[in-house]
């Protein structure tokens, strides 16, 4: 298992790329970026401080509570022997090649800091037992073989949580995915890092993308998120679903302290160093609860989330539930009663921005369900089950029979977690009507008897609210589709990025979404008035007569042949689309394979950024075709400067259209041959009124970097908007045709198209291909997804406004649990460096102007009762020195006048 992307600096196609696979979470490619080597981003230059004590753990180690009895284990690149911070290090375990349980690195040393150091830069939990799993090399190397070994002998040790600073996309890792879950129904409480490829969304790492691992986001001292953190939404659930809410929970990453290799304490920035700051206050949870035995994964992360404090202007997938608040957490498990939670614990389509993307549009009747998908957390055991069925129950007076609710749910919560989809849609008697219609589900999770423990079964019974808002069916040139089934993503296989540029960064595993990598595409569109619906399913599965423009961009999926006939039929009925394409070259493809160290295997992709033979088929009703040749540069538009990355051409296109043609950069000459070649008027972009009457239009661009994420370098949406106004009204602008940008071109005859790769394995990916002996051929078409709506149970009562009001978790009171007011146990913390803020260092951890509302109160007192004791103080000193006798002075003589002589 390899710990990083690690590729040779070189060329773009080299061919020793290695797959990203889970690695260090520290900032930056190496393990770890000092904060002091960042200066642009305000969140780079965070004060370093005690984090511990910012998090007010020392009020819970002035009650005793300091981690004892809770083994912990860190599982990273070791730890030396006699290291002075550590006093309770049980054991060192190496699961590496290298013969040697010290720490080359400081990555590891500097985790377990976090969480147990016991001077200077203090951790949350000094008296826990750590147990060090040196799991990567000093080479910065891993395996998943040496991960299952480490994790098969924390289950025999008895670990009772556990710190993963890794993390890579692969979520489709089997073996380890299902060891993870292993662990976790083991009652190992597992907390991972959530990943440092922020701020693109879509770039959540696993395993903290898992159900049952709690997954941490970082910010920094200011409550910002940090740029470098990870975004949500989980893409395991695409095509047909929607992503989970994650980070769970988000704390300080940025300039955090902990301990150095050898001692002393440095300063680092990264979700790796979030993470440890959860997995200390969960150690120092876990040593102050009670009952210890209602702890496990499942509760532990009701309580981090119920206790969490939203921090405001965020949005769900960049802060999960919020900022990690120790101390509520600790009062929340005090009272703490076993129990199923949702997350999120409530649908409130209109709170923005927290509630984003779904805010972001309204419903309206005819559209595509929109689909939420909430993560049910079973305290209760390892294993449970849904007890009949979720029930829909709308509050007629706020208008929720106005709205259609469907469910898929988990057959078996297993381990302490599953799903809960809801497809919402809007009811015909609502096609003219615009409100805001709301109700609640309820469903009953029920967990079987612990023969253990003897006890009954356990029967918890939660509550969702649902509000969303409607308005009227927009008109038809203002909906459009984004085709979503035919996009595929790493996992499981190869699919390179899209711009060959990109060598550090080479796989395609954003997802593709209009939520994800093209995050920014969907807002402008919605700036703009339009509307965006996904499609999750075949082009057989949407009424086209709904839409005016369909968007397919940068597939890599094959078609069925019904998809190529409905389409040819929906255009002439007026649908217009809009085909974005990427690079596609056999030769390309080839020279860009890399050595997979893990699987021992070359890995070889089987398409280029897009799947041009698949596009070709597509479009081939109209005689039109994209090429082989790939093309890169710079260029002017309309006064817009633009740059194409890594595109594909056009190669045939109806001499009845427009195209416009840019001078650019041959880069499959340069990939091949190690050439620089300039071709004059190359065809990127093509625009086509398909004959007959009321029918519509389809317009070719030849790459889609300009309205990726990922690695834009200068956006398009002025192109897009262009566009848009030709495919959904037919006005074409004068852009595509003055200034010799557009003309009716005559395209040169090409003999052939491109063919796809002998050999590929798309077939084992592929939604539309199965094989047949030697050759890969299309599946039957499935069947559309059919939707069972739930019967209404309708209630004549009105529900809670605004809903994040709703109690997180039932049965708990944490204001009943109080706090002392002073501290008996005050940590061990170094001098101030010359020019350090000496913030950290205010008791309690207390920031000057940003008090914790716990504790914050109780200052004002004290200042008070301090004033009157000093005012006491004087009062007494004056009333003495009043009654006191007087004395008289006894008469000195007076010293003779000291005569200065002279200098001579």
């Amino acid at each position: 298992m390899d710990c990083l992307l690690s590729l040779v600096e070189g060329p773009c196609w080299s061919p020793v790329w290695r797959p990203p696979r889970r690695g260090s979470l520290a900032l930056g490619l190496g393990f770890w970026h000092a904060t002091g080597r960042h200066s642009s981003r305000r969140l780079l230059r965070a004060i370093p401080r005690q984090v511990a004590q910012t998090l007010q753990a020392d009020l819970l180690w002035a009650m005793g509570h300091m981690g004892a009895g809770v083994k912990v284990a860190v599982f990273d690149t070791g730890l030396s022997e006699r290291h002075p911070h550590f006093r309770n290090v049980k054991e060192r375990t190496n699961w590496t090649n290298e013969k040697t349980l010290d720490d080359g690195l400081g990555h590891g040393t500097f985790v377990a800091g976090v969480i147990a150091s016991m001077r200077e830069c203090q951790g949350f939990a000094p008296d826990a037992e750590l147990h060090i799993f040196r799991v990567f090399t000093n080479n910065q190397v891993s395996y998943t073989s040496w991960f299952l070994d480490a994790f098969n002998y924390a289950i025999q040790k008895k670990v009772n949580v556990l710190n993963l600073s890794i993390g890579g996309p692969d979520f489709m890792d089997q073996p380890f995915v299902d060891k993870v879950w292993e662990l976790t129904a083991n009652k190992v409480i597992m907390i991972s890092a959530i990943g440092n490829d922020g701020p693109l969304y879509g770039t959540l790492n696993n395993p903290a993308d898992q159900m049952d691992v709690i997954g941490v986001g970082g910010i920094d001292f200011e409550d910002n998120i940090a740029r470098f953190s990870s975004r949500g939404m989980t893409t395991w659930e695409l095509p047909g679903g929607y992503g989970r809410l994650k980070p769970d929970v988000v704390t300080y990453g940025s300039g955090v302290r902990g301990s150095g290799i050898k001692g002393g304490c440095r300063s680092l920035s990264g979700t790796s160093v979030a993470s440890p700051v959860v997995a200390g206050a969960v150690t120092l949870l876990l040593s102050s609860v009670e009952h210890r035995h209602l702890m496990n994964p499942a509760s532990m992360k009701q309580a981090l989330i119920a206790s969490a404090r939203r921090l405001p202007g965020v949005n769900m997938f960049e802060q999960g539930h919020g900022k990690l608040d120790l101390l509520r957490a600790y009062q929340v498990l005090s009272t703490y009663k076993p129990q199923a939670s949702l997350s999120p614990n409530y649908i409130d389509l209109t709170e923005c921005p927290y509630m984003w993307p779904y805010c972001s549009q309204p419903l309206y009747y005819g559209g595509l369900p929109t689909v939420v998908n909430v993560t049910i957390l079973n305290g209760m055991g390892v294993t449970g089950v849904i007890v009949d069925k979720p029930v829909w129950q709308p509050y007629l007076p706020q208008n929720g029979d106005h709205i259609e609710v469907a469910f898929s749910y988990s057959s078996m919560l297993w381990p302490w977690s599953g799903f809960l989809a809801l497809s919402i849609s809007v009811a015909k008697k609502a096609i003219n009507w615009e409100g805001v219609a709301q109700g609640h589900v309820t469903l009953t999770i029920a967990s079987p008897r612990d023969l253990k423990e003897g006890s009954a079964e356990q029967i918890s019974t939660v509550r969702l609210p649902v509000r969303v808002r409607v308005v009227a069916t927009p008109p038809r040139a203002k909906r459009v589709l984004w085709d979503q089934y035919h996009n595929l993503r790493y996992p499981p296989g190869y699919f390179p990025r899209d711009n060959l540029r990109m060598k550090n960064d080479p796989l395609d595993w954003n997802g593709d979404h209009i939520h994800t990598n093209f995050r920014e595409l969907y807002q402008h569109l919605r700036s703009n008035g339009y509307f965006v619906e996904v499609l999750g399913a075949p082009l057989t599965c949407f009424d086209a007569s709904q839409y005016g423009t369909l968007l397919l961009v940068d597939g890599e999926e094959e078609y069925f042949p019904e998809e190529v006939a409905k389409l040819k039929r929906d255009v002439d009925r007026g649908l217009s689309v809009f085909v974005v394409a990427d690079w596609y070259n056999v030769s390309i493809m080839q020279k860009v394979k890399f050595y997979d160290e893990n699987t021992r295997q070359w890995w070889m992709p089987d398409t280029g950024g897009a799947n041009v033979p698949a596009l070709n088929d597509l479009l081939s009703p109209w005689r039109m075709a994209f090429s082989d040749r790939v093309y890169e540069g710079d260029f002017t538009m309309a006064d817009h400067e633009m740059y194409y990355a890594s595109g594909s051409s056009i190669a045939q296109f109806p001499s009845e259209g427009v195209i416009v043609t840019q001078e650019l950069k041959d880069q499959g000459v340069e990939v091949l041959r190690q050439e620089v070649y300039t071709q004059p008027a190359v065809p990127v972009l093509g625009l086509f009124q398909a004959p007959g009457e009321g029918a519509g239009r389809l317009v070719l661009y030849g790459d889609s970097n300009c309205l990726d994420d990922s690695h834009r370098q200068k956006d398009c949406f002025w192109l897009l908007d262009a566009i848009l106004q030709y495919t959904a009204y037919g006005v074409l602008s004068p852009i595509f045709t003055e200034h010799g940008n557009g003309k009716k071109y005559q395209l040169p005859h090409v003999d052939s198209q491109p063919q796809r790769m002998d050999g590929n394995h798309l077939h084992r990916y592929s939604k539309v291909l199965e094989t047949n002996l030697a050759e890969a051929r299309a599946r039957p078409l499935p069947a559309c997804p059919h939707l069972s709506w739930a019967k209404p149970q309708p209630l004549n009562r009105t529900g809670i406004s605004p809903l994040w009001k709703q109690p997180k978790l039932l049965s708990v009171n944490p204001d009943a649990v109080a706090f002392p007011n002073l501290h008996n146990r005050r940590p061990q913390v170094r001098p101030l460096s010359p020019g350090e803020s000496g913030a950290w260092d205010v008791p309690g951890g207390i920031m000057p102007g940003r008090y914790n509302q716990d504790v914050g109160h109780s200052i004002p007192v004290f200042a008070f009762f301090g004033a009157m004791l000093v005012l006491a103080f004087f009062v007494v000193q004056i009333t003495k020195s009043r009654n006191r006798p007087k004395r008289r002075k006894p008469t000195r003589p007076k010293r003779p006048p000291i005569a200065v002589r002279p200098t001579v």
